[in-house]
């Protein structure tokens, strides 16, 4: 397939986020002023036919500053309740300050392949 405008060859063409990504995405940039923010949707790495059900969320703000990481976790899953009662199956969470962010080269973890059964 041709790539898009904008797009370079070789350069994988990127569907726009659904609702529920733009939730999650808005829900955090309200509650927590991310520095960085990534929301993955990677139901497409999937079994079943599942849209939007497991994401990726990559969040780097200050509000993380000599918060325990358990801690950092339950506050995002807190602020994501309704979308993980609702169709997301799966929520993974890397939550950095900006130095450990940095210490990272601000690279997003990779995610291990399904294992099936969701």
């Amino acid at each position: 397939m041709p790539p898009r405008s904008g797009e370079q060859p070789g350069e994988e063409a990127v569907a726009p986020p659904g609702p529920v990504a733009l939730a999650i995405h808005d829900k955090l940039v309200d509650a927590l002023t991310p520095i960085a923010l990534q929301v993955l949707d990677e139901s497409h790495g999937h079994s079943g036919n599942r849209k939007e059900s497991h994401f990726k969320v990559v969040v780097v703000t200050a509000a993380f500053e000599g918060v325990s990481l358990v801690k950092r976790h339950r506050h995002v899953n807190t602020l994501l309740a309704q979308e993980l009662a609702g169709g997301v199956h799966a929520l993974s969470i890397f939550a950095y300050t900006a130095q450990q962010w940095e210490k990272r080269g601000g690279e997003v973890p990779a995610s291990p392949p399904c294992r099936g059964g969701g």
